[in-house]
């Protein structure tokens, strides 16, 4: 933590002096066709190509656009030269199923590709299309929306085909240094787009793509953890003692042991990793990851495999292989040499299938969405975990002696297990709930479900509940003992979870917040501290925004100006967008600090202007901008327009604080999770309002 906030305030400190409120650059364009020589009656693709910076992320427009973050809409202008064929197509996206949108999520890495179908009715035809799109960081979180006018002007032969001229666009500067390594080959395109003054990256942290890599890590722990507790399953920890004593006793010396006994770990490594292999193949391709991440077939079928799991481990049933194949594959093992000992480490894995089993299924269910890697290394490193214990030992098999016997302990090991695979087997229920607002796991219920099950598991390691194949506990040891109090512990955990505690820890297991029917916690935050609230009058737009935590505030900058005159207070302004990810994240982590609460709700008039909002005001308050000479005619459109000529700047969350001639008071502040920082923040503002006044 420490670490992090140094890191934290060497950012802010470089950040402050590259001045971070200038504007992000607009991303160029790359057009071009499928096809060198064109003629009428063609169909011909027309693709667009831009190059993304690094750590940033484009949104496509192959997901549910009500999730929340800004699906790239491209509005090609009808013209009887061409006609549309099909829908546009996104090329080269990746899936990702997002915690926080509660959906999957369609993104761009390093480049943006769209192809649209098109057939050609006129030699010159007109194609004008109309551009917006969303970039998001994945260093400081901020995101960017955008819009532009792209147009292709072909040359095309009425009759025998003619080799068509580069495809034109309006004119551009462009600085060559921003475009990435990546950018596609200009040789039959011309870019088109209009440059702007960069916007440096703000402090923050990537909660996206740059924690993937932090997930394959943890994915990679908890495959080798699973590795090692199988050992110490009924089916494994027997045959810890019988296999080192083999490699001990047959071998010539203790070197031959110690090589026989390294070949028999990497032989079981392998024989896991090969069954990786076969799952990253198979689920290899982004559309396949998307569909297994959220169709309910699959989510409703990996919830039934968790409930067989589960009555497996729980003592319902064995799942095993036939025995006949088991027994073909151990006459091999007596082989001499290497080959019997792979056909050993083989026999292992099929004999101990009844216990590894479930544990294996459940680490491929979770590797098989992922990334060619992701089963290949899980399933490697579940072997190392279980090829470990069998590996030293058979090299210091002195050891051995301070290992506990076999016993009914092996038992409760997979009843334990058999209650963490019921738990976890309502996550992948709870994806598909979701998606598909089916309401049968709301967060109370879900985790309702959670409090009886680990409820459950605490009395059994108490010895207060048994199941048919348990023996009888003389007594209560100190590792259960030990584990049952950190059950129960979780337990209480959970519980004020059912009233709307947040359960930090939990976001990426428990539906969203909103999905509670009764939220005490956002109820008492929200008055934290606050004075009676004053009365408004009026508030436009008040039936399409809510600002959180029952803050009491405007949704208009001209009505929030007027009414900070009246009142003789500050404005509190809140540039965000629906889809801006770490705005929500700031409401949730730093904006329900009481701290921050009280200071908003007492010093400051709040406005919230969303940036991305598509509702169209009456014409009467229309108007073309001086910025981009673009007319703006919805709220979006004019608080983005706003943003960038008043305050420079076009990422958001933004906040500035000004008095009630929209005079800055302080420097304007992005996203920042310290909630010492934002205090200060506020403080400034209110100083600085103080003096002028």
């Amino acid at each position: 933590m420490f670490l992090r906030k140094i890191i934290v305030a060497i950012l802010f400190v470089g950040l402050s002096f590259s001045g971070f409120s200038q504007l992000r650059q607009k991303p160029k364009w790359n057009l071009s066709t499928d096809k060198k020589e064109i003629k009428v009656g063609d169909e011909v693709e027309l693709i667009f190509e831009s190059p993304i910076e690094k750590d940033w992320y484009m949104y496509a427009n192959d997901f549910d656009a009500s999730l929340g973050p800004i699906v790239a809409f491209f509005d090609f202008k009808k013209h009887p030269s061409y006609k549309i064929i099909g829908k546009l197509k996104p090329i080269g996206t990746k899936k990702i199923f997002d915690d926080i949108w509660n959906g999957t999520v369609s993104k761009f890495f390093h480049k943006a590709e769209f192809r649209q179908k098109v057939k050609i009715l006129q030699a010159n035809p007109v194609i004008k299309i109309a551009i917006e799109f969303q970039e998001c960081s994945e260093v400081s979180g901020m995101c960017v929306n955008f819009e532009d006018d792209l147009e292709f002007k072909l040359k095309v032969t009425e009759a025998a085909a003619s080799v068509a001229t580069p495809i034109e666009a309006k004119p551009e500067t462009i600085d060559t240094s921003k475009v990435s390594e990546q950018t596609p080959d200009t040789s039959k395109a011309i870019s088109t787009s209009t440059n702007q003054p960069t916007n440096n990256q703000v402090i923050g942290t990537s909660d996206v793509a740059g924690g993937n890599q932090k997930s394959l890590l943890a994915f990679l722990f908890f495959a080798f953890l699973g590795g090692l507790v199988a050992v110490v399953t009924p089916c494994v920890f027997p045959m810890l003692p019988m296999t080192v004593t083999f490699f001990t006793k047959k071998s010539a010396n203790k070197g031959q042991a110690i090589t026989r006994a390294m070949t028999f770990g990497l032989s079981i490594v392998g024989i896991y990793a090969s069954l990786g292999l076969v799952f990253a193949l198979f689920g290899l391709g982004p559309d396949f990851g998307n569909w297994l991440s959220t169709h309910w077939v699959p989510n409703i079928l990996f919830f039934v495999i968790f409930i067989v799991f589960a009555a497996s481990f729980l003592g319902m049933f064995e799942i095993t292989l036939p025995h006949q194949f088991v027994n073909k594959v151990d006459s091999q093992s007596s082989m001499g040499s290497f080959v019997g000992i792979f056909f050993m480490a083989f026999t292992l894995a099929l004999v101990s299938f009844s216990c590894t089993g479930p544990i294996v299924g459940s680490l491929l269910i979770e590797a098989v969405g992922g990334k060619f890697m992701k089963p290949l290394l899980g399933m490697a490193s579940f072997g190392f975990g279980l090829a470990l214990p069998f590996t030293l030992f058979s090299m210091f098999p002195s050891a051995m002696q301070n290992l506990p016997k076999s016993g009914g302990w092996l038992n409760s090991v997979k009843v334990v297990l058999g209650f963490l695979e019921l738990a976890f087997a309502f996550k992948f229920l709870s994806i598909p709930d979701q998606t598909y607002h089916w309401g049968l796991l709301d967060r109370e219920v879900y985790i309702a479900i959670w409090i009886v099950i680990f409820s459950l598991m605490g009395m059994y390691l108490l010895g207060k509940l048994k199941f048919s194949h348990d023996s009888d506990i003389p007594y209560l040891s100190v590792p259960r003992l030990v584990m049952s109090i950190a059950t129960f512990a979780f337990v209480l955990y959970l519980i004020p979870g059912l009233l709307g505690a947040p359960l930090k820890a939990l976001s990426g297991y428990l539906p969203p917040q909103e999905t509670l029917d009764f939220d005490l916690s956002k109820k008492a935050s929200s008055h934290a501290g606050a004075e009676p609230k004053n009365d408004l009058g009026e508030v436009r737009f008040k039936e399409l925004f809510k600002l959180p935590h029952e803050i009491n505030g405007f949704y208009d900058y001209k009505q929030a100006l007027a009414y900070a005159k009246k009142v003789n207070k500050p404005v509190f302004i809140d540039f965000t967008g629906h889809g801006c990810v770490n705005c929500r994240e700031m409401e949730a982590n730093v904006w329900s600090d009481t701290g921050v609460l009280k200071r908003m709700n007492n010093d400051y008039v709040v406005v919230a202007l969303y940036v991305d909002d598509k509702t169209e005001l009456p014409q009467n308050e229309w108007y073309t901008s001086t910025y981009d000479n673009r007319e703006k005619k919805t709220i979006g459109k004019q608080n983005a327009d706003l943003q960038i000529s008043k305050f420079n700047a076009n990422a958001q969350p933004y906040y500035c604080l000004v008095d009630g001639d929209g005079n800055l008071l302080v420097q304007p502040k992005a996203y920042d999770l310290e909630v010492p920082h934002f205090i200060e923040f506020l403080e400034g503002g209110k100083k600085a309002f103080a003096e002028k006044k």
